[in-house]
């Protein structure tokens, strides 16, 4: 029933102060795709020339129709154009006194001019014509006119001056865009490619400047509120935002007060009969995040369903219609009054004393477990599934009744899957809490042995949010002993049988590894020399060849004994130790030299046990000593032979201007006191702490000393590795000077950031060792060799060590 306000009562009190602007996290979303979408289409069109000629040349036939356009201009077509948008869009945002807007909405126009032909001179300079063909046109030139830029332009004005949905001018911008951006390929102006680029560069640019400075809030505050509040017979008398009280843990953010609703304003009102409410209000700009974040879930996880709510209002009434049902089925529960929807807002309405309040669950009790376990069953009977329990949602009501909070990602009708997840979550988190012996005893005694043991298959790390796996109590091993107790508890050819359920769709890992495979097929494929490496092997000694290779094992034992050295000993592997560094070889061909045995280090350290600040303090260790051995060992052998070769190539004035140039820049942003408040406040107790954990890990001289020997070893061998290989061209040489000449030159060629140095090594070998008066020939063909036994050989042992580690749950 709608009341309207007495003659005699005052006006409402309103306490709330609404935003002129709100980030929306779609924007990113949206930056993304049509990066995709333009990197998608050159790529189409350089490798389907032939498919994308076709369809263009389809586009043309059709456009003899309008063949007596041809006797227009093309380029006083698109100033018309572009007089015509950005004038109307100009004189729309000037009258709504948006003056930000109107700033910003040019600034983004020059951008968009400026990344254009910076793209397009990029294009141009990389000399590949089976790039530059398909996006020339009639209109444009190679250089910075290959891409046509009225396009990026026009898409970067466009989308800032947006969204289309709140202003008609820039809506009608985008139609005449897309008009003349047809009329454009249909007359052979523009290339379709040429044009599609263009237009994904303005919306990246565009997009990201949005993102940045946010677009106008269109969702309902203040007396909007008040006024939607009205329709469903609540009149306010006094309506106050309230200041939130949870930490910003991420880009979801929630509170009990609401029952969890993701990122939602709350207000306290209070009507004229002196009744209190508590209003969430969830705005679209928003509730992005949160629908990508269901996207996500759904994407992840394979063989279970999951909600992806478009819009705040879709999103709001489905979580009232889940707080009546699980009301209805004799739960516990919020007391909801309503729902409303204003504008870009949907609004949920609550009476304030029947809210969940946190629980402590660092007084739980085996009572406490067991009514949330049943809570969840008596849910599941109805038919009724969460699909994310997190610590958060482990509530109590007034009377300190456990309940189960934050129905809203959850639905009805749910089948066996659904079931099955919840529950896995509830009891991974009160195991993780609690310890898995009280979780499995509680278990037991609430579901049964029965339904516990169909739960095995779905214990697995996809399965657990990522809050759960944020609590102190979580560790690897967690999941491992739950699910091998509860498979004890099956009869012993049930438990042979058991297997995992495959809930992720995909992960990180697999994702790297594709990528990784990818990248090495392509190195392989292209930068390979077979003949020249055919030729080298053949005219080389086989036994000093051998003597190579077989150094390259040595290698590897050494950088395993400085990474073993600073591991705990009940957390060291020593198989997996040596295999982790075999598997830095397969990483060596897709990322650059370093890079590689770092990931491989850093993710072998995790899996082992170290979180991620100590898992860094052991690599920062590994690190610091095998680039101090590397230096030490440089300088010593220079010392005692006298070289001082290959050192006018290093760049003094340049790294002199980088010094100077890092140095300023950290001055002057120091000087800055709220960027030196950042520092000094947030930023440098990590620092201190990473520190801290840093010399824990270098003051153990018996340690340190055996990661010395092993960072020795490590060179030795790597340098008497090329040593080998111009034994094997029966080429003697000293073997400390090819040592120092080696490191020295090897170094360098590393640090260009192409995969495992490809192409920069074998330039700076080659080089060094004929500078210092070997012949050529015979440099080449050792550094052919040296590569070979140490970079390409290792490929497919480190695929196959890095197969082993993934078996065994070390990467």
């Amino acid at each position: 029933v709608s009341h309207s306000p007495a003659v005699n009562k005052p006006a409402p009190h309103i306490d709330d102060v609404p935003p002129k602007r709100s980030r929306d996290f779609a924007d990113l979303t949206h930056a993304f795709f049509a990066l995709v979408l333009g990197i998608g289409v050159i790529l189409f069109s350089v490798y389907l020339h032939g498919t994308a000629s076709g369809v263009e040349s389809d586009v043309h036939s059709a456009g003899r129709v309008v063949s007596w356009l041809m006797d227009v201009p093309s380029a006083l077509l698109q100033q018309l154009a572009i007089v015509c948008i950005t004038v109307s869009v100009l004189i729309q945002l000037l009258t709504s006194k948006e003056w930000l807007q109107s700033v910003i909405s040019v600034v983004s126009l020059i951008f968009g001019f400026f990344a254009v032909w910076g793209i397009s001179a990029l294009i141009s300079n990389s000399g590949n014509t089976m790039l530059i063909i398909p996006l020339q046109s009639n209109s444009t030139s190679v250089g910075t006119g290959l891409l046509p830029d009225f396009y990026a332009a026009m898409a970067s004005f466009l989308t800032v001056s947006g969204p289309r949905r709140i202003r008609s001018c820039t809506k009608w911008g985008w139609n005449v865009l897309y008009a003349v951006a047809v009329l454009m390929v249909v007359l052979s102006w523009n290339s379709l490619a040429g044009v599609i680029a263009s237009y994904a560069i303005g919306r990246v640019i565009g997009m990201l400047i949005r993102f940045a400075i946010g677009t106008q809030n269109n969702g309902a505050w203040g007396s909007q509120i008040a006024q939607s509040l009205r329709s469903i017979g609540i009149d306010t008398s006094l309506l106050t935002r309230r200041v939130a009280p949870y930490v910003d843990s991420g880009v979801l953010k929630a509170t009990l007060d609401d029952d969890l609703a993701e990122n939602s304003r709350i207000y306290d009102v209070v009507d004229y009969d002196g009744k209190q409410y508590t209003v969430s209000v969830l705005d679209n700009q928003v509730h992005a995040a949160g629908y990508l974040n269901q996207v996500w879930q759904w994407l992840r996880l394979t063989g279970v369903s999951m909600r992806r709510d478009r819009s705040s209002v879709d999103a709001m009434h489905h979580h009232y219609a889940m707080i009546l049902g699980l009301s209805n089925a004799g739960l516990e529960t919020p007391r909801v009054y309503g729902v409303a929807d204003y504008g870009e807002s949907s609004i949920l309405v609550f009476h304030r004393n029947r809210m969940p309040l946190e629980c402590n669950q660092n007084t739980m009790s085996d009572h406490d477990m067991e009514a949330f376990m049943e809570y969840l069953t008596t849910a599941h009977h109805h038919g009724f599934t969460h699909r994310r329990i997190t610590p958060e949602t482990l509530s109590r009501m007034e009377n300190g009744h456990p309940v189960i909070a934050g129905w809203h990602n959850g639905d009805y009708g749910s089948s066996a899957p659904n079931f099955a997840l919840d529950k896995v979550q509830l009891l991974v988190l009160l195991a993780t809490l609690n310890g898995n012996d009280r979780a499995i005893a509680c278990a037991r005694r609430t579901w049964g042995d029965e339904q516990l043991i169909d739960l095995a298959p779905f214990i697995q790390k996809a399965a657990i949010p990522a809050s759960t796996r944020a609590l102190p109590g979580w560790d690897k091993h967690v999941l491992t002993d739950l699910r091998t107790r509860i498979s004890a508890l099956a009869p012993q050819d049930v438990a042979d049988s058991m297997e995992k359920v495959t809930l992720s769709r995909f992960s990180l890992r697999s994702f790297i590894a594709i990528a990784l495979l990818v990248v090495a097929v392509y190195v392989v494929f292209t930068q390979i020399q077979p003949a020249e490496m055919i030729k080298a092997v053949r005219d080389a000694n086989l036994a000093m060849a051998l003597v190579c290779v077989a150094l390259g094992f040595v290698a590897w034992l050494g950088s395993a004994i400085t990474l073993g050295v600073f591991m705990d000993s009940d957390k060291r592997n020593t198989i997996g130790l040596y295999c982790s560094q075999m598997a830095s070889g397969f990483t060596a061909v897709s990322m650059p030299a370093g890079v590689g045995p770092a990931f491989v280090n850093l993710q072998f350290l995790r899996k082992s046990g170290y979180r991620s600040t100590a898992a860094t303090a052991v690599m920062s260790a590994v690190w610091a000593v095998q680039g101090g051995t590397t230096i030490v060992l440089l300088l010593t052998i220079g010392l005692f032979t006298g070289r001082n070769t290959l050192s006018g190539m290093i760049p003094t004035n340049t790294l002199i201007m980088v010094i100077a140039i890092v140095a300023l820049v950290v001055s002057a942003a120091m000087a800055i006191p709220p960027v030196r408040h950042l520092v000094t406040e947030k930023y440098l107790p990590v620092v201190k702490a990473y520190a801290r954990n840093l010399v824990n890990v270098l003051a153990r001289p018996k340690e340190l000393a055996l990661g010395i020997a092993g960072a020795l070893v490590l060179n030795l061998a790597t340098g008497l590795g090329f040593w080998a290989a111009l034994m094997a061209f029966g080429y003697h040489t000293n073997p400390a000077e090819t040592t120092f000449i080696f490191l020295l030159a090897n170094t360098l060629g590393s640090a260009v950031p192409t995969p495992g140095g490809l192409g920069a090594v074998e330039a700076v070998l080659s080089v060094a060792f004929t500078a210092v008066g070997i012949p050529s020939s015979i440099a080449v063909s050792a550094t052919l060799v040296y590569r070979i036994a140490f970079y390409w050989l290792r490929i497919p042992v480190g695929a196959l060590a890095m197969k082993w580690l993934d078996m065994h749950n070390l990467i």
